[in-house]
């Protein structure tokens, strides 16, 4: 496990002082996947708890949704000069160069610090920990991070093993420089990642090493690749694993945690994580029946439906926890502060 970071009181670091999300608008219920598939809606829902998922229609991208997210993450805290932008994806519009400052400028904010982070399903809260460094620096005072992902563009929709499972989305915070005392300041982070297990979760064509050996890229390794059972064990120990650690360096008992914030894989995977780090699966947030696994957005996703529900209430303590291709894992504590009412997560 790596090293984990932690802010004392009155120590520099990120406070969420805004929330927005965004979903493409074309929604596809489980029965219509099953049947593409030739499988039942409930085959689907049992090995999944997962009901429904939005795609993005043809002409989308993921910069359209990050743009949509980022925009109303500004709005709901007053628009504040924004210093950069980090956008968590593993999904760019393109292989080069970065979206981040294409995002930036279509939201006004041409000019500031913007750039791609990849850490796959981990990847929001990798940006939270970024951007928690970058403002402890001094150099800036306010940022935006937004976890946006179309990964239906990279899945076959006709492989049973991925298709069910993935939608597309985006949510991003804006986080500005304050102290860890503050209600919504990253308390404490954990990132770790193990690249001997790369192939479990992996696209191996489109890059530089299928490119460098001058083939054509073969249609069926331009798509995710998934080892099911592999990920389903791995998510769960390194997500557990990752959540104690951070828990033990904020000072917090199991039983402080009143939500448990993860990374959406699937209905099993979040109620085996919770078990296995001593919680009721009460305190587990899940959304992942109305919006699957959208990747880098699914954590802020579940965070704005659990704020519009009632779920989640100023001054409950909270725990991040995510798993993505790498493979990545990551791990992060903060109250959840009192934010302004928000729109719900409409779709665009």
């Amino acid at each position: 496990m790596s090293p984990v970071t932690h802010s004392a009181p009155g120590t520099r670091t990120a406070v969420i002082s805004g929330i927005g999300v965004s979903l493409p608008a074309r929604l596809v219920k489980n029965e219509e996947v099953a049947d593409r598939l030739g499988v039942t809606a409930d085959w689907i829902r049992e090995r999944t708890g997962i009901e429904q998922r939005h795609l993005v229609d043809p002409e989308g991208a993921t910069s359209d949704l990050a743009v949509e997210a980022g925009r109303r993450a500004l709005d709901a805290c007053g628009n504040p000069p924004v210093d950069f932008l980090i956008l968590a994806t593993c999904t760019p519009d393109h292989t080069f160069p970065s979206t981040a400052p294409a995002v930036a400028s279509r939201l006004g904010l041409a000019g500031i610090a913007a750039f791609d982070l990849n850490a796959a399903c981990s990847g929001f809260v990798y940006g939270l920990s970024a951007g928690a460094g970058m403002l402890a620096s001094g150099a800036y005072g306010t940022g935006l991070i937004i976890g946006a992902d179309a990964i239906s563009t990279i899945v076959d929709h006709d492989d049973r093993i991925t298709a069910p499972i993935f939608g597309d989305g985006a949510g991003a915070v804006v986080v500005r420089a304050g102290t860890a005392d503050e209600p919504g300041s990253l308390l404490a982070q954990t990132l770790g990642s193990d690249g001997d297990l790369l192939d479990i979760l992996v696209t191996p064509a489109g890059g530089s090493r299928q490119r460098s050996a001058l083939s054509a890229a073969d249609p069926e390794r331009s798509y995710l690749g998934m080892q099911g059972r592999l990920v389903y064990r791995h998510a769960i120990a390194r997500m557990a694993e990752a959540s104690l650690d951070v828990l033990a360096k904020t000072g917090w008992a199991v039983e402080d945690v009143d939500r448990l914030v993860a990374h959406q894989a699937n209905r099993r995977i979040l109620a085996a994580t919770a078990k296995q780090i001593g919680l009721p699966e009460d305190r587990a947030v899940i959304n992942v029946d109305r919006v699957a696994n959208t990747s880098g957005a699914s954590i802020p996703l579940a965070l704005m439906d659990a704020m519009g529900s009632g779920e989640l209430k100023a001054g409950d303590k909270v725990l991040l926890a995510a798993f993505g291709g790498g493979v990545t894992w990551a791990a992060a504590t903060l109250i959840w502060p009192d934010l302004p009412p928000v729109a719900p997560a409409d779709s665009i």
